[in-house]
This record gives structure tokens, sequence and C-alpha cells, in this order.
């Protein structure tokens, strides 16, 4: 059996499977889960229990991990992202898939995970924890975190890059001060408000929230840093700040809206041209121009490629899922506090991609290019096979379309101090079709810091 009849084996196989997105062939658990029906999705989810063994190994820990979470089931949770960070950690490629994915596409190898999402397994860890009171613990999967975050940036060289996250620093601030460690808390506050500076607002447009800039000058003012203190007011123009502790304790609301990104297939066609030695496939419409060399061929392959005329690529690309709600507030004591924005998931997933585009580019035209190669071989044996090649290379011609679907949209959060005993707290929801409002009843007690996540699933339609 000659290489290419292997190729057109495997090849063959591939072409049977359905050709639909990650999403759509998860249909059935997207489905429960975005209508909140969150024991149902985890009941389809361990029907696909296989999956902790196979190629989608990574998404199964991350989904299992956030519907646990969700449901307030804390320890299991962390159980299942724990195994996705160390998938993280482990991970290793499987040279012989990798191979084979230039053959066809590249869902066979095993799905790696953006990097957000590796960011994203520990921030749910470190909530988990929160909510548990165990703040030791949280505080560890901050400083992993920070770990993961900065290792993530060195693999890229744009001086536009996404390397250091704002929301980890703000949420290691929270977790310092409910550990009482009030001088790290600045620290990490005072680096939160350094990059929502000069990351943010140029990457993702996103000014810094509100509530950052009064704990900043809290945690200055509650450590004795006058200095800072006045340079902070100064800076935010907030002459007369001042800070009253709270004596019942404090809620840290976070609101996670909507839903992130889906991943769906971006077709580009490409033309080839030769010039001397030299063979450019270039696409016009986008500015795109890949050179590559033809030493090595002999003349007859030569006259072959140039004949390569027009083939299509197929890329990832992002979906946005528009949020339903356009904010939030709470409501307590006649007070209202408004939910402010802490990350954009959705900007951060598109600039992920955005980042290794060139990339996935490279890769997807050696692909491309390898298969015409193949079929220009075959049909130099058998037109007829070489045609059945050429129609099979093209069926299998996929993006990667994999992701993790079910993080939010957005994070927002807001502080509010808690009164003695019993606290009744109004959020309501801005929503396209009216205001929502949810009530939820907290314990106040001296010196204590209470956490607690509210997730609106509810999303539009991404425009395709």
């Amino acid at each position: 059996m000659n290489w290419w009849q292997v190729t057109c084996g495997v090849a063959v196989i591939l072409s049977l499977e359905a050709c639909a997105t990650y999403y759509q062939s998860n249909q059935t658990f997207n489905q429960q889960f975005e209508t909140g029906d969150l024991e149902k999705a985890l009941l389809t989810l361990q029907g696909q229990s296989h999956e902790a063994r196979g190629k989608k190994e990574f998404l199964y820990f991350v989904n299992k991990g956030l519907v646990l979470s969700l449901l307030g089931r804390y320890e299991e949770s962390n159980e299942f992202l724990e195994r996705a960070y160390l998938f993280g950690e482990d991970y290793r490629k499987n040279y012989l898939n990798e191979a084979a994915a230039y053959l066809t596409n590249p869902t066979i190898t095993q799905y790696r995970g953006e990097d957000h999402e590796h960011l994203f397994v520990l921030y749910y860890k470190a909530l988990n924890f929160a909510k548990m009171g165990k703040t030791d613990e949280a505080l560890v999967e901050c400083r992993r975190l920070n770990i993961r975050a900065q290792q993530l940036a060195d693999r890229y060289s744009s001086p536009k890059k996404f390397q250091r996250d704002a929301f980890v620093h703000t949420l290691m601030g929270i977790l310092y001060e409910t550990d009482r460690d009030h001088n790290n808390a600045f620290i990490a506050y005072r680096q939160a408000v350094e990059i929502y500076e000069q990351d943010y607002e140029p990457l993702f447009q996103q000014s810094m929230p509100e509530q950052l800039k009064l704990d900043v000058l809290r945690t200055a003012t509650l450590n004795g840093f006058e200095d800072e203190v006045a340079f902070y007011k100064e800076k935010f123009n907030l002459p007369d700040y001042s800070f009253t502790p709270p004596v019942h304790g404090e809620l840290i609301f976070f609101w996670h809206n909507g839903l992130a990104p889906i991943k769906t297939e971006w077709g580009v066609t490409f033309i080839i041209t030769r010039r001397d030695n030299m063979a450019y496939i270039t696409n016009a419409e986008l500015g795109l121009t890949f050179p590559f060399s033809l030493d090595g061929y002999s003349d007859e392959d030569k006259q072959g490629l140039s004949s390569l005329e027009f083939f299509r690529v197929a890329f990832p690309r992002y979906l946005e899922r528009p949020t339903f709600f356009r904010g939030a507030t709470l409501h307590h004591q006649g007070e209202a506090y408004h939910l402010q924005l802490l990350e954009n998931v959705n900007k951060i997933a598109f600039k992920g991609l955005e980042q290794r585009m060139g990339l996935e580019f490279s890769k997807a035209l050696i692909r491309v290019a390898l298969k015409k190669a193949a079929e220009y071989q075959v049909r130099k044996e058998d037109k007829m096979l070489g045609s059945i090649l050429s129609a099979i290379n093209t069926a299998t011609e996929r993006a990667d379309t994999r992701n993790w679907q079910t993080l939010p949209h957005s994070i927002y959060y807001s502080r509010l101090p808690l009164g003695e005993g019993k606290n009744t707290v109004s959020l309501t929801l801005d929503g396209m079709q009216g205001e929502v409002v949810h009530q939820f009843v907290y314990e106040g007690r001296p010196g204590q810091i209470l956490f607690h996540t509210f997730a609106s699933l509810e999303s539009r339609f991404p425009a395709y």
C-alpha cells in the first residue's frame, strides 16, 4: 500500500464525520446550560465521561468544574478544575497526531486550551475557595494564576500583547483584605490600577472600575500611607474621600454576565503564483502573502505546483454572543451600588486568537500545501484517484472550533457594607425587555467579607 493510499484511507474516515462546529455538536448540553437547567447539563456531561480521556479532555474538565461551581458544589468543582490545571501543566504534544493534522485538519489533535481559558481555571478555583471561607487556599490559586499569566505572555513578542491581567490583581487585593493583609492588598490594587491604565485602556478600551479607586485609597489609609493617599486623591480627583470601616462586615458581589464567544470556521480563498524558485500564496483582499521556497523540487513538480491557482483554507474565528443584560445595580438600605466592569472575557478571547493568527495562517497553509502535493503525486499515477483525493481534501479542510464556551462574556463587581443581622439585597438587571429583579439575604457579622456570584446565562445569538 502506497503512502498516498494510507492518506486517502485516513481522509475518507474523517470526511465521514459531521462538519458541525464544536458548539453545534454539543447542542443538548449547550441548550440545557444556557436555559439554566444545570442539573440536566451535569447529567449530560456525566454521560460524556469518556471525553475525560480523549481529545476534549480539557473541555470536559472545565465544563464540569464550572457547572458544579454554579450548583454550589465547590469542593467537587475544584477537583475537576485542578485536573484541568494539571492538564495544562503536563501537556505534551502528540507528534503523530500533529503530523496527521497536516494531512487532514487540526481537530484530530488533543485540544490544548486557549491562553485565557487556562487563566480562568484558576479564577474559578480561587472563587470557590473564597466562597468556602478558605482564604489561604484562594490566595494560592491567585498566585498560580499570576505565574501562569506571565508564562503565557512570554510566548508573544508583540508590544501590544495581552500579558498582564488587572482582574487577577484586583481579586488578589480583595483576598488579601479578607486575610487582613492590608499591605499586600494595597500592592495588588496598585498593580491593578497600573495594568488598567497601561494595558487595558489601549488594548480593550476599558477603564478601571470606580470601585478599584476606592479600594486603593482605603488600603492606603489602613496602612497609614499618607503620601499615597494624597497622591491617589489627586490622581482620581477624589479630594473629599474619607474612609469609615464597616461595622458588620461587607459583601463582594460578582456578576457573570452573558456567555463567552463561540468559535466558528472562516474560509479564505488564496491564489498561488510561481516566480523564479519561489511560490507565493496570496490573498489580496486581506493583504496576505506567504512565500515558499521551491528548492528541492524537480522541474516536473515545479510545473505541477504552478498549476495550483486557487484553493480554500479554513481558519478558526470567534463570534461574539452579545449580552442580553446591559447593566446591573444592587440596592441595599436605600443605597444603590452599580456593578462595574472588571474583565471583558469576550475581548480577551478575541485578542488571544489575534495574537496567534500568524501561526494559524502558517499551519493552515502548510496543511493545504501538503494536501495539494499529495494530490499532484496521485494524479501522476491515476487521475481518477487524484480527483477523489482532491474531493476528500476539500471535505476534510476544517478549522478547530473547540473552545470553553460556558465562560461568561464579562465579569462585574461591587462592594457594599452590611448591617447587623439579616440583610436583604436586591439585584436589578437592565435587560432587553425591561428590568429583572432578584433578592438575596446575607448575615452581617463584624470583620467578615462575604463572596457571592450571580451568573446571567442569557445571551443573544451571534451575527453569523
